[in-house]
């Protein structure tokens, strides 16, 4: 059985797959799913000795690039308990598919990387 391939993520996606990794809490929550499995909040920010408010912030960040997915579930005793997990994802960056990709790049995309850099 044969995949179709994954196709080249446009600018916007690349953008925002990079700047969602390019933060060292997220790098270590990506790496925490992808080692220990599917996880919730509580636990995880006990494990990362990170506060639960912080966590929320990066795994919402994570999340809107595609690379966890969350799901909300409610546990034995009735209370909801948020499950994060990590989305299977590869990107193999070169310089070929950043010169596709940043031609891409939305309006509205290029108003956000003048604004921060400002």
């Amino acid at each position: 059985m044969t995949r179709d391939p994954v196709p080249d993520p446009t600018g916007d996606e690349l953008l925002a797959v990079l700047a969602a990794l390019g933060n060292p809490h997220r790098l270590r929550i990506v790496a925490a799913l992808s080692e220990g499995g599917r996880n919730y909040v509580s636990r995880l920010a006990r494990e990362l000795r990170i506060g639960r408010p912080l966590l929320h912030m990066h795994l919402q960040r994570l999340e809107a690039a595609g690379l966890v997915t969350g799901t909300l579930e409610l546990s034995e005793g009735g209370k909801a308990m948020k499950y994060y997990e990590v989305t299977p994802f590869s990107c193999v960056l070169t310089p070929d598919l950043v010169a596709k990709a940043a031609r891409t790049i939305t309006d509205q995309e290029k108003e956000t990387v003048k604004e921060s850099a400002e």
